[in-house]
């Protein structure tokens, strides 16, 4: 639960009561004492005081909501803790869980995780009409949350902008059948106690007038929701609680294109049939109202595009006389796709797909269908000295038709301002809504010395392949670059990137874990100290909080707020992805992996994949690893996790031979080296997997090989005390993918050893 604005008049919330602020009574912290350790309070409204909370047998912060006494006599404390307790199997990544609930001090509480962001109301506050795609996002989630739980049987019952809560670009809903356990001793839609159990402003009409509810009430209320996060206002508002109710029983919503003309005419349609008087007129279920959003994605409007504004940026291509100068266009790609990332209102494709058609082999139409986007930019750049030439061309690959076309002839300083630009003048064409935090962002350059930037397109272009090399390359680059300009955020991001890329290498490297850590805490600080707002940064520290300090809730807090900054970043969602994966928060994991390989759809399947496999899932694992694989014969990790899949799926000797040729391509990475030796353990062939073993340790007297590809032999060995050692030498020395082993299903033999629960305490994962 996050913690909501603190004080507002029942007229301003339409109907929600909210209380003053007041300290945690002594008496309820003493009472909660042995599970929960109040820290204070952080909202208040009509059902409920929320306190900030640790769990203490956990170690996470949670938000603690105690009822009010009034509600509790009315509801029946016993009576409401059953119907609560409904929720509880409720797992969605939607759907903020129910952790635990109670009683205390006569009264009823309930335990919900604590989140960091805001709510849908204070973004609401803050930005009254949202650009169209961010609403469209917002209440789709929302729709698929009700979906799921109508489909168990769960209405809400009060669905609300206090009741979604919105962090890194996610959206969850708060609070669900809560609205039911507090109806159950009333006769209508108020108490007793004359309170308001629902919100007005977004009750449906048959849950104002007491009528038997289903799962349409809740989708009305969701309409009204999106009404309001388009119009900036309530469809019916009004001076009283029955005002509102009044005119929601008599009055047809406004058009909502008569507030808001940007707005569509199918998404027009959707909202109205939402709000429709009649629930026979409304949508039947959150998911049919999911697919009426989606459609409204991909409708035209005028001949234009609305909100599916998705595009690839192919390559720019280096028409300058001097070869070399490939870097500066592969730079000036790799910028705009940056810049165009952060504008949440797009879909953006992230370079490592795009580079795939860098010699244009296949058509405009194939490459848009390939990358799954609406629309292609395409272009040049030609530089001699200190004048640069760049062609930008916007395409609408379905019919060729140029969409906007522009030639900038500038001066070399002038780099970062066309880039800007670019970014606006697409913007602009895809009607693209951007807040002013957004361009704020776009608009600041990130030097002023284009000799560092000179150095620091040199740096990402070698780091491009992230092999040890490229690394090492990349770094020289980066430090020439910061020599030039100190106050270079990007460049010591750069720097941060590589070396946290460094302390997790299998491959060929001389430098320790720790030290190649230490440099990378010592760069993204810098970073973050110049410009605490670079998602990029954000990012790699959040990477390395979970990877090397085991710090999981600030690592979550970082990368909530990378994507927020960057909510383009294929490569955030994809972290982020490996973390909740970690964490055995699979569902949570493949929304945000599924995200990744959207963005960057020629990549990131690998990661979908050995998500499934490790929720056991290994059926699906080997339908998405087969196409990755296949997609990508040259990369080892594709292979490696086809292998495991045909593996898991009792296809031993296909298993077998993939991750042989696996190591055929990757013959110095000891990742995947000991994976094989794994696998021929627990096929029942030793004598290969000692000879795995052997190997390893004459590599080990020559670089550093991490313990933990040790203990991948050990476990197939059977070995389990042996595995262990490793296992915890790793955990010293931070080597290998040692924050994985939780739920990794290469460790599973070994999940009921005391010695691997230690160990996992010690990571802060038991």
């Amino acid at each position: 639960m996050m913690n909501p604005p603190a004080a507002r008049s029942q007229c301003r919330d339409q109907g929600v009561i909210f209380l003053h602020m007041a300290p945690p009574p002594p008496a309820l912290a003493a009472a909660l004492a042995d599970r929960y350790r109040l820290e204070r309070e952080i909202g208040v409204g009509g059902m409920a005081r929320v306190y900030l909370a640790e769990d203490l047998k956990h170690r996470r912060k949670v938000a603690l909501k105690v009822l009010h006494p009034e509600l509790a006599a009315v509801a029946g404390v016993e009576r409401f803790l059953q119907e609560i307790e409904i929720t509880a199997n409720l797992q969605h990544p939607h759907i903020l869980a129910l952790h635990d609930s109670g009683t205390v001090e006569g009264t009823a509480f309930y335990v919900m995780p604590f989140v960091e962001g805001e709510t849908l109301r204070a973004r609401l506050d803050r930005e009254p009409q949202l650009p169209v795609a961010d609403a469209i996002r917002i209440a789709t989630a929302v729709a698929s949350a009700i979906d799921y739980a109508h489909s168990r049987g769960v209405l809400h019952r009060d669905i609300k902008p206090e009741n979604v809560l919105l962090s890194g670009g996610h959206a969850m809903v708060a609070d669900f059948g809560i609205g039911k356990s507090m109806r159950i001793a009333a006769d209508g839609p108020m108490t007793q106690t004359g309170m308001v159990v629902g919100t007005p402003a977004y009750m449906s009409p048959e849950q104002a007038t007491g009528e038997p509810l289903d799962g349409r009430s809740d989708l009305y209320s969701l309409g009204v929701l999106l009404f309001e996060m388009l119009a900036g206002t309530v469809p019916f508002a009004g001076s009283s609680v029955m005002a509102i109710l009044s005119r929601r029983l008599t009055e047809t919503p406004p058009p909502l294109r008569a507030v808001r003309p940007a707005v569509s005419e199918s998404l027009e349609l959707a909202v109205s049939r939402a709000l429709a008087r009649d629930p026979g007129e409304r949508f039947t279920t959150g998911a049919e109202l999911v697919l009426a959003l989606e459609a409204v994605l991909t409708a035209p409007a005028n001949g234009q595009p609305v909100v599916r504004a998705s595009i690839a940026v192919l390559p720019f291509a280096n028409l300058s006389a001097d070869p070399e100068n490939a870097y500066f266009a592969d730079g000036i790609t790799e910028d705009i796709i940056a810049q165009l990332s952060k504008i949440r209102a797009m879909k953006v494709i992230s370079k490592a797909s795009v580079m795939a058609f860098k010699q244009r082999d296949k058509s405009m139409g194939e490459i848009a269908a390939t990358l799954q986007v609406a629309t292609l930019l395409d272009g040049s750049v030609r530089r001699a000295g200190n004048r640069v030439r760049i062609v930008a061309q916007l395409v609408d690959p379905r019919s060729g038709q140029n969409l906007w076309t522009e030639t900038y002839d500038r001066d070399l300083t002038d780099i970062f301002a066309i880039q800007t630009e670019v970014a606006l003048r697409i913007a602009g064409a895809l009607q693209a809504e951007l807040s002013a935090e957004e361009r704020g962002r776009l608009v600041k350059p990130p030097t002023s010395d284009v000799a560092a930037y000179q150095f620091y397109l040199k740096g990402r272009h070698a780091m491009f392949r992230v092999t040890a090399e490229g690394l090492r390359t990349g770094i020289e680059y980066f430090e020439k670059a910061i020599r030039q300009d100190p106050g270079y955020a990007l460049a010591w991001a750069g720097i941060a990137f590589a070396y946290s890329e460094m302390a997790g290498s299998a491959g060929d490297t001389d430098l320790q874990p720790a030290d190649a850590v230490r440099r990378a805490k010592d760069a993204v600080a810098r970073a973050l100290e110049i410009d605490g707002d670079l998602g990029a940064a954000r990012c790699i520290q959040a990477y390395l909080k979970f990877t090397r300090a085991f710090d999981w809730a600030g690592a979550e807090r970082d990368f909530k707020r990378s994507i927020e900054l960057d909510p383009g970043n294929a490569d955030a969602y994809d972290l982020y992805g490996l973390m909740l994966v970690a964490l055995e928060r699979n569902d949570e994991a493949l929304v945000m992996l599924e995200r990744a390989q959207e963005l960057d759809p020629l990549a990131h399947r690998t990661d979908v994949s050995n998500a499934l496999l490790r929720a056991g899932r290994y059926e699906e694992a080997l339908r998405v690893a087969a196409p990755a694989a296949e997609a990508n014969p040259e990369y080892p990790r594709a292979q490696a996790t086809l292998g495991w899949a045909y593996f898991k799926c009792g296809r031993i000797a296909e298993g077998l031979a993939t991750l042989e040729h696996t190591c055929a391509l990757s013959p110095d990475d000891t990742m995947f080296l000991a994976q094989l030796g794994q696998a021929f353990g627990l096929a029942g062939q030793p004598e290969q997997a000692r000879e795995v073993l052997g190997r390893l340790e004459e590599l080990s007297r020559h670089r550093y090989v991490s313990p933990y590809h040790f203990a991948y032999v050990f476990v197939g060995l059977g070995e389990f005390d042996r595995a262990l050692d490793q296992l915890e030498q790793a955990y010293e020395e931070r080597g290998g993918a040692i924050w994985g082993i939780k739920g990794s299903f290469l460790f599973q033999p070994l999940r009921s050893h005391p010695r691997f629960t230690a160990l996992l305490q010690k990571m802060n994962l038991a």
